[in-house]
Protein backbone atom coordinates (compact mmCIF):
# COMPACT_ATOMS: atom_id res chain seq x y z
CA UNK A 1 0.00 0.00 0.00
CA UNK A 2 1.26 3.45 -0.94
CA UNK A 3 -0.32 6.78 -0.04
CA UNK A 4 0.06 10.12 -1.78
CA UNK A 5 -0.59 13.10 0.47
CA UNK A 6 -0.29 16.84 0.39
CA UNK A 7 0.24 18.99 3.46
CA UNK A 8 -0.60 22.69 3.55
CA UNK A 9 1.37 25.38 5.38
CA UNK A 10 -1.35 25.29 8.06
CA UNK A 11 -0.81 21.54 8.55
CA UNK A 12 -3.98 20.51 6.72
CA UNK A 13 -3.46 16.97 5.50
CA UNK A 14 -5.07 15.80 2.27
CA UNK A 15 -4.87 12.17 1.28
CA UNK A 16 -4.84 12.40 -2.51
CA UNK A 17 -4.49 8.76 -3.55
CA UNK A 18 -3.92 5.30 -2.13
CA UNK A 19 -2.65 2.45 -4.28
CA UNK A 20 -2.86 -1.12 -3.00
CA UNK A 21 -1.80 -4.46 -4.46
CA UNK A 22 -3.37 -7.63 -3.10
CA UNK A 23 -2.56 -11.31 -3.61
CA UNK A 24 -5.21 -13.53 -2.08
CA UNK A 25 -5.00 -16.56 -4.33
CA UNK A 26 -7.43 -17.30 -7.14
CA UNK A 27 -10.21 -14.75 -7.32
CA UNK A 28 -13.81 -15.90 -7.62
CA UNK A 29 -15.33 -12.41 -7.73
CA UNK A 30 -12.83 -9.58 -8.37
CA UNK A 31 -15.43 -6.85 -7.73
CA UNK A 32 -15.97 -8.17 -4.21
CA UNK A 33 -12.22 -8.21 -3.55
CA UNK A 34 -11.88 -4.63 -4.79
CA UNK A 35 -14.84 -3.45 -2.69
CA UNK A 36 -13.47 -5.20 0.40
CA UNK A 37 -10.07 -3.53 -0.01
CA UNK A 38 -11.65 -0.12 -0.65
CA UNK A 39 -13.85 -0.37 2.45
CA UNK A 40 -10.89 -1.51 4.57
CA UNK A 41 -8.87 1.49 3.39
CA UNK A 42 -11.70 3.89 4.23
CA UNK A 43 -12.06 2.28 7.66
CA UNK A 44 -8.31 2.59 8.24
CA UNK A 45 -8.30 6.24 7.13
CA UNK A 46 -11.19 6.99 9.50
CA UNK A 47 -9.24 5.48 12.38
CA UNK A 48 -5.98 7.22 11.46
CA UNK A 49 -7.58 10.65 11.08
CA UNK A 50 -10.44 10.63 13.60
CA UNK A 51 -10.14 7.57 15.83
CA UNK A 52 -9.68 9.32 19.16
CA UNK A 53 -11.49 7.78 22.13
CA UNK A 54 -11.53 9.81 25.32
CA UNK A 55 -12.51 8.60 28.77
CA UNK A 56 -13.87 10.89 31.45
CA UNK A 57 -14.92 9.76 34.93
CA UNK A 58 -14.55 6.14 33.85
CA UNK A 59 -16.85 6.43 30.81
CA UNK A 60 -16.23 6.90 27.09
CA UNK A 61 -17.15 10.45 26.07
CA UNK A 62 -17.91 9.79 22.40
CA UNK A 63 -21.32 8.27 21.84
CA UNK A 64 -21.99 8.20 18.10
CA UNK A 65 -20.73 9.38 14.71
CA UNK A 66 -21.48 13.04 15.49
CA UNK A 67 -18.64 13.13 18.01
CA UNK A 68 -16.53 10.27 16.61
CA UNK A 69 -16.59 10.92 12.85
CA UNK A 70 -15.80 8.62 9.97
CA UNK A 71 -14.37 9.59 6.60
CA UNK A 72 -16.88 11.48 4.42
CA UNK A 73 -17.27 10.99 0.69
CA UNK A 74 -15.62 14.34 -0.14
CA UNK A 75 -12.58 13.36 1.97
CA UNK A 76 -12.12 9.97 0.34
CA UNK A 77 -9.04 9.78 -1.87
CA UNK A 78 -8.79 8.05 -5.19
CA UNK A 79 -8.26 4.37 -4.35
CA UNK A 80 -6.58 2.00 -6.81
CA UNK A 81 -6.70 -1.72 -6.14
CA UNK A 82 -4.45 -4.00 -8.17
CA UNK A 83 -5.21 -7.71 -7.86
CA UNK A 84 -2.16 -9.92 -8.39
CA UNK A 85 -2.93 -12.87 -10.67
CA UNK A 86 -2.40 -16.12 -8.80
CA UNK A 87 -2.77 -19.84 -9.28
CA UNK A 88 -2.88 -20.45 -5.50
CA UNK A 89 -6.09 -21.75 -3.95
CA UNK A 90 -8.69 -19.11 -3.04
CA UNK A 91 -7.94 -17.83 0.44
CA UNK A 92 -10.44 -15.11 1.24
CA UNK A 93 -9.84 -11.43 1.73
CA UNK A 94 -11.19 -10.24 5.10
CA UNK A 95 -9.92 -6.92 6.48
CA UNK A 96 -6.54 -6.96 4.77
CA UNK A 97 -7.05 -3.41 3.47
CA UNK A 98 -7.08 -1.80 6.92
CA UNK A 99 -3.73 -2.41 8.70
CA UNK A 100 -1.49 -0.90 6.01
CA UNK A 101 -3.23 2.48 5.94
CA UNK A 102 -1.58 4.21 8.93
CA UNK A 103 2.00 3.12 8.09
CA UNK A 104 1.44 4.13 4.49
CA UNK A 105 0.15 7.55 5.57
CA UNK A 106 3.02 8.06 8.01
CA UNK A 107 5.58 7.29 5.30
CA UNK A 108 3.88 9.66 2.85
CA UNK A 109 3.73 12.42 5.49
CA UNK A 110 7.43 11.94 6.19
CA UNK A 111 8.23 12.14 2.46
CA UNK A 112 6.18 15.35 2.15
CA UNK A 113 7.30 17.12 5.33
CA UNK A 114 10.36 15.40 6.79
CA UNK A 115 8.41 14.95 10.04
CA UNK A 116 7.98 11.51 11.63
CA UNK A 117 4.66 11.10 13.38
CA UNK A 118 4.44 8.39 16.01
CA UNK A 119 0.91 8.47 17.40
CA UNK A 120 -2.66 8.01 16.25
CA UNK A 121 -4.95 9.60 15.40
CA UNK A 122 -2.86 11.97 13.31
CA UNK A 123 -2.60 15.41 14.92
CA UNK A 124 -2.52 17.87 12.02
CA UNK A 125 -1.16 20.56 14.38
CA UNK A 126 2.12 18.63 14.32
CA UNK A 127 2.30 19.19 10.55
CA UNK A 128 2.19 22.98 10.64
CA UNK A 129 5.20 24.66 9.11
CA UNK A 130 6.71 27.14 11.48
Amino acid sequence: MISEVSVGEDGKLNTDRIVCAVDCGQIINPDTVEAQIQSGIIYGLSAALYGRITVQNGAVVEGNFDDSPVLRIHETPKIEVHIVPSSEAPGGIGEVGTPGVAPSLFNAIFAATGKRLRSLPIDQNELRRV
